[in-house]
């Protein structure tokens, strides 16, 4: 595999949102519903290779020319819940992030100028036509965003070590209405403690992203790629979710000391993946 791709499709984590089939329309919900029964849905991993895949040609190409008809299913309790991938949308949401992730120089190489402008032109005539779009899978490159792990706590939280072939595995998935609750809640704490920040911005930002969504979807967040980067050992003893809400949770009793060593359990767990990214 060419040395660009690592560059552009690095080790990713998602934030993804499934919604049970009564939240969409027809035609699309008869189509998520065939799909859904299909014995070979591809995966994860299959949805990284299709990505890396597009950027073999020269130029390469960053978004796609068609839309996904592919998702990822559950089955909650009985009830059939669909993430569409949406990898067109996403791509277009990426390509305007890359530029704050690149030097100038690194970007001309991977994607030219003339890619980009022509990419973003294609973007906003669809966005145009579809104001209301918007994605039901959130990626982060070589982290997870920490106000990501607001949206669940540490008893959803789900480790595999793996063997074999099969890669280790770590997750939490939780209610619509228990993420946006939880949002709520480390919302207030901040804002009467800390007047702005970054983890505020953040916050708002996602839920304002969640309430788009059917009160009875299921949050996931997974470490995706990031598992094949970090150590067993490292990931077994990850308990960043739990991190964040006891340093939320000192925040609103009033103890400064008690968050200040939460927040530090945090930065020096990322740090230590942002050094690994440095290496690489």
């Amino acid at each position: 595999m060419p040395k660009v791709s690592s560059v552009i499709v690095p080790y990713a984590t998602y934030l993804r949102v499934y919604e049970p089939l009564a939240a969409f329309p027809e035609p699309e919900r008869g189509h998520w519903a065939r799909y859904a029964r299909r014995p070979d849905r591809p995966s994860y991993q299959d949805e990284l290779r299709r990505s890396l895949a597009d950027l073999l040609p020269t130029p390469p190409v960053p978004v796609p020319v068609h839309e996904s008809s592919d998702a990822f299913v559950l089955d909650v309790d009985g009830v059939v819940c669909v993430c569409p991938w949406r990898t067109r949308l996403r791509g277009w949401l990426a390509l305007e992030e890359l530029g704050d992730e690149l030097p100038g120089p690194v970007l001309d190489a991977v994607l030219p100028e003339v890619v980009r402008r022509q990419t973003a032109l294609d973007y906003e005539r669809w966005l145009a036509r579809n104001p209301d779009a918007r994605p039901w899978i959130r990626t982060a490159t070589w982290q997870v965003p920490l106000n990501w792990f607001v949206l669940v706590s540490d008893e959803e939280r789900r480790f595999d070590k793996g063997s074999g072939e099969i890669p280790p595995m770590l997750r939490y998935r939780t209610p619509m209405v228990q993420a946006r609750r939880r949002v709520a809640r480390a919302l207030r704490a901040l804002k009467d403690a800390v007047d702005e920040g970054p983890l505020i911005d953040g916050l708002i930002d996602v839920g304002r992203w969640l309430e788009e969504f059917h009160p009875r979807s299921l949050v996931e967040l997974d470490y995706g790629g990031l598992v094949h980067v970090l150590p067993p050992g490292e990931l077994e003893d990850d308990h960043s979710a739990a991190d964040v809400a006891e340093g939320i949770e000192a925040l609103r009793h009033g103890d400064g000391a008690a968050a200040g060593e939460a927040y530090g359990r945090l930065v020096e767990r990322w740090r230590a993946v942002r050094d690994r990214r440095s290496a690489n």
